[in-house]
């Protein structure tokens, strides 16, 4: 077939134009928002008469497409993704009939080929050879991967907040990658520039005939394929109750409501279904406005971690969703990106579905539609699945979740029964290292610390919720072997959270550790009877008997016996209660008994400053080493009340001294304050958040404020 398309209208003032050339803007008012017009009375004729020979992707469609020139198109199979029902989610949700529109299925795994293959087919037929467009991420692979194919050079705008694995995508498909330092909206406003400057083509993004084009054809496909499982009178397609999409610019659901309108329109369906659009919480300007029911949104800075959201300021294209919406009794709100990777966990778990962030915030707003009850429990729902998860971002997966698994020699041709020798010792750190605990306290520090001194005796994989609600479905999806738990926590308690566990029939089993500040009542405790595995006061155990009753419960043996780990003066948890001065002991607030420090600097003159002003006060004894080899013998050899640290030393980094001094269970909870001269990148200073208490530069050293900081953590009074 070819296509049916006959003029382009100017949706502000409703001037009608040829199609050929496409233009960009309206001849009389200069308005970017255009429209395609059809026949549609031959589409309703030719696709009533049957789709059965049509090929199986977006371009089964082309009657209603804006291209004239078949051999123009650019495709690699987008398009006519399935749509399935998730009997999983539908059980845990008691909703019957919610489907998935699995876009993840498309050449570079989100549904914006579609956009992709037919802007780059237009561009194609109309010669362009080189183009500039700005994007949150999955767009810009897209048109990488049809522009490499086509053979057109691409010019990409980028943010920073876009992971290094989508950048280093596009540049294998050939892009030219600008990062940007700054917000999506920026972004776009340079590349427009960049464009104008050049003379070259710029995707305009919601403002595009193109776009929008493409993306009806997910209505299409939708009222296709419902009818096949939900098949209605007549012959006719199906159009679902509710259309549930992740939204950020607005230019995928303006394209799937302009389809099911059309298909209204050719009389395939009887209703355009409701629209429910989702945004992240950390950059919601169209919830926000729908929320106030203004018709235009105000620009925010985003805020979210799901950066292909990020878009602030959407436009003109949220005033045509909230008229859209309005009409059509559909809804705009907002979730949190916790909420959305807690449903991205859930999907994975009971339907197998492995997606980005940005779909997840679909799914999570259909929890919350469902929940409170504006999508009712007979109606149909389809849910664009816009993306799959790859490439993984950091925040999501962290290194915990990955195994090294190691074996053999090192260096040389190792032989036959090393190898062998190797594979069985791997195997059995393996065994170690899948034995998975998950510590659920919303103390971070408590939770570090319980996982350091686990970590210190075993190769386990210790995972660190520091939210119940979190906490729950990880263990839900990790099935762990243990699980340490807090009773004390916002929102969800430990007591309703342990109950839930031993309910469910699958974590039922799981031996549950309580360690927790709070004082127990008889009724507490007899919530906990039959339940918990053991029950620890904070700040009242012995470490040492913590881990070895956790390693011991697991069916391990503790090593190193005769190296008592830090008693409960050492190990003790942040958020334990602290005394009050009246029954402080005597020593903590004023006797003359020295405390220990040890300072490990390569300059000798700084070294010899700082044990100066720490025993000018008769509080302290001073050691002194000069290297970091020498510096963890007497850190050892002493354990010290406190280590001051410089990050530069000759033999190592500080950096690599501190965690070896972290990863040391006599050590771990010894105090940390870093003195340095070098600037700290920003990454630098994360990666010692938790780890030291202190960070002072050399270069304006207040030597007031070293002291006072010392002596506060030695008087446990800002530990």
């Amino acid at each position: 077939m070819s296509s049916l398309l006959n003029a382009v209208v100017c949706t502000d003032c409703g001037h009608r134009m040829s199609s050929e050339p496409m233009p960009e803007t309206c001849e009389i008012c200069g308005s970017r928002w255009l429209d395609a017009e059809y026949d549609y009375e031959r589409a309703a004729a030719q696709w009533r008469a049957g789709m059965g020979n049509r090929p199986a992707s977006m371009w089964r469609y082309d009657e209603l497409l804006p291209l004239v020139e078949p051999d123009a198109v650019v495709t690699m199979g987008e398009g006519w993704s399935p749509l399935l029902r998730a009997k999983n989610l539908g059980r845990e949700l008691d909703h019957g009939a919610i489907f998935i529109k699995d876009e993840r299925q498309s050449p570079t795994g989100s549904f914006k080929d579609r956009q992709g293959a037919l802007t780059i087919s237009a561009l194609n037929q109309a010669g362009v050879r080189e183009c500039v467009l700005a994007s949150t991420g999955n767009k810009a692979a897209a048109y990488a991967a049809f522009c490499a194919r086509a053979g057109i050079r691409l010019w990409i705008f980028l943010t920073s907040t876009v992971p290094n694995e989508k950048l280093r995508e596009l540049a294998l498909y050939g892009a030219e990658v600008v990062k940007v330092t700054g917000t999506y909206d920026q972004a776009k406003k340079i590349a427009m520039d960049f464009a104008a400057r050049r003379s070259l083509y710029y995707d305009p993004g919601a403002d595009s005939v193109l776009g929008r084009e493409a993306f009806k054809t997910v209505a299409f496909e939708i009222a296709e394929q419902l009818a096949q499982q939900l098949p209605v009178e007549d012959g006719r397609w199906r159009a679902p109750d509710w259309y549930i999409q992740a939204v950020s610019g607005g230019i995928g659901p303006l394209g799937v409501w302009k389809g099911f309108h059309e298909l209204v329109r050719m009389g395939l369906i009887d209703r355009v279904p409701k629209l429910a659009l989702i945004q992240s919480e950390g950059c919601s300007p169209m919830a926000a406005a729908w929320a106030a029911h203004q018709p235009k949104a105000e620009p925010v800075v985003p805020h979210t971690r799901i950066s292909v959201l990020a878009t602030g300021d959407p436009g003109k294209a949220y005033t045509r969703l909230f008229g859209v919406c309005s009409d059509t009794g559909g809804t705009m709100i907002a979730v949190d990106d916790g909420a959305a990777f807690r449903a991205m966990r859930r999907l994975a778990r009971v339907e197998g579905y492995s997606m980005e962030p940005a779909a997840s915030v679909a799914f999570a707003g259909l929890e919350a539609l469902v929940a409170d009850g504006t999508i009712k429990p007979d109606d149909v729902v389809v849910v664009n699945c816009s993306g799959h998860t790859f490439p993984a971002e950091k925040h999501i997966l962290e290194d915990q979740y990955v195994l090294d698994l190691e074996f053999g020699a090192v260096g040389g041709e190792p032989s036959h029964i090393q190898l062998e020798d190797g594979l069985g010792a791997a195997l059995e750190r393996l065994d170690e290292q899948v034995t998975t605990i998950v510590v659920i306290d919303d103390n971070a520090q408590d939770s570090r610390l319980i996982r350091r001194l686990l970590q210190a005796q075993k190769n386990y994989r210790v995972f660190e919720v520091n939210s119940p609600r979190d906490g729950f479905d990880l263990v839900r999806q990790r099935k762990p072997d243990l699980i340490v738990l807090d009773l004390t926590m916002p929102d969800l308690d430990g007591f309703t959270l342990l109950e839930a566990f031993k309910a469910d029939k699958e974590t039922s089993h799981i031996p549950v550790v309580v360690v927790s500040a709070k004082t127990l009542t008889p009724a507490d405790r007899n919530r906990l009877e039959g339940r918990a595995e053991s029950l620890w006061q904070k700040g009242a155990f012995n470490t040492r008997e913590l881990v070895q009753h956790v390693v011991y419960t697991l069916g391990g043996e503790m090593e190193g016996e005769t190296d008592p780990l830090s008693a409960a003066t050492q190990g003790q948890m942040a958020a334990a209660p602290k005394p009050s001065p009246e029954v402080l002991p005597q020593n903590a607030a004023g006797d003359t008994e020295q405390r220990d420090i040890v300072v490990v600097d390569d300059d000798p003159r700084d070294a010899r400053l700082v044990r100066r002003l720490l025993e000018a006060t008769g509080r302290y004894r001073v050691h002194e080493a000069h290297d970091g080899q020498s510096g963890w013998r007497m850190i050892r050899e002493k354990l010290p009340d406190l280590i001051v640290l410089d990050l530069m030393l000759p033999d190592m980094s500080g950096e690599d001294l501190l965690e070896q001094i972290k990863r040391d269970p006599a050590l771990a909870d010894i105090p940390v304050v870093v003195m340095t001269a070098k600037d700290l990148q920003a990454a630098e200073r994360d990666r010692l958040l938790g780890k030291i208490i202190s960070l002072f530069q050399k270069a304006n050293l207040d030597r007031a404020a070293l002291i006072q900081r010392v002596d506060a953590t030695l008087r446990d009074e800002s530990r």
